[in-house]
């Protein structure tokens, strides 16, 4: 018997997509199949064909990606309930853009709203990263206090821009900012004892200051959008605070472009909370590695296929 008011529900952000992404979980669960349609008839094109056929690197762009991992979220938790309909849990997170997903499974919004909200996110993102291209790496093995050092340093070189993006769970954070500055922090992390250095294949510098144009017209886009008050408590990225009133949830959301993604925070604010469960909704299983390393004491699970829904215990 699953004990849903000590689980959470989490869902993935950016990252996660794979091409094949959806297709065993809407070939076994009309809820999801029915799902990936509507997504279908609202957006004009077939974004079904592209999570499960392909071609990767259309899947990737930024416009696509979004709103293909947000219909995935919801797909995988609608196919979940139709098999467990009391399938409400206690807590929930989105990863990044994935706290829209989490507010739609919180009914704070319609599944049609989402899909709008998490498309334009894309679009107005790239149309920013056009006007002031940015960089993002990955920083293995640094505490969080000391590469916040690091891009302080490397902003006094450069003048620059380097912030913390995601700080994802202990000894992984993304850091973002415009390319020199991005550059010289690598130099300064590596030389700071940092493990390994990933720079992203991205153009754009998410959760940092240059994301601001687009942060401005992403908050008048949220304001035509209709809100209510979450079903079930859904933790900030920004703040790790439980989102209710509805103009917080703007303002978060909104937010959320230019400040750094508290995913280790939050997780460990739900933990504090009473969480003992942690159930990812994503492709992959990234989040659930994350969480494994914020606190091996909670258990993880990844629905990420057909099967591991069917067997879902």
């Amino acid at each position: 018997m699953v004990d849903w008011s000590t689980s959470a529900f989490v869902f993935a952000g950016q990252g996660s997509q794979i091409v094949g992404m959806g297709k065993t979980i809407a070939d076994s669960f009309p809820a999801a199949r029915d799902t990936f349609l509507a997504a279908d008839q609202a957006l004009g094109f077939e974004l079904s064909t592209l999570c499960f056929e392909g071609p990767e690197a259309t899947l990737n762009n930024t416009f696509n990606a979004q709103p293909a991992l947000y219909v995935f979220g919801i797909a995988a938790l609608r196919a979940l309930r139709s098999l467990h309909g009391d399938a409400v849990p206690g807590f929930s997170a989105g990863h990044s853009f994935g706290e829209v997903t989490a507010l739609v499974a919180a009914d704070a919004l319609s599944f049609e709203d989402g899909l709008k909200l998490v498309r334009e996110r894309g679009r107005v993102m790239k149309m920013a990263g056009d006007i002031i291209p940015g960089a993002m790496a990955a920083i293995l093995g640094l505490d969080v206090d000391i590469l916040r050092g690091v891009c302080e340093q490397a902003c006094a070189q450069t003048s620059g821009v380097l912030v913390i993006a995601n700080d994802n769970c202990p000894g992984q954070i993304v850091v973002s900012g415009d390319v020199e500055t991005l550059n010289v922090g690598m130099t300064l992390a590596k030389a700071a004892g940092a493990k390994r250095i990933l720079k992203l294949a991205v153009s754009i510098a998410s959760h940092s200051p240059l994301m601001q144009p687009a942060a401005d017209s992403f908050a008048a886009i949220l304001a035509s959008v209709e809100f209510v008050t979450p079903e079930i408590p859904v933790y900030a990225n920004v703040t790790t605070d439980p989102l209710g009133d509805i103009n917080i949830i703007r303002q978060e959301l909104a937010l959320q472009l230019t400040h750094t993604v508290l995913w280790t925070e939050s997780v460990r604010r739900m933990i504090d909370d009473g969480a003992r469960r942690f159930i990812e909704f994503g492709p992959k299983d990234v989040l659930t590695g994350l969480i494994k390393r914020i606190d091996t004491n909670v258990a993880v699970q990844s629905l990420n296929n057909a099967r591991a829904i069917q067997d879902f215990v």
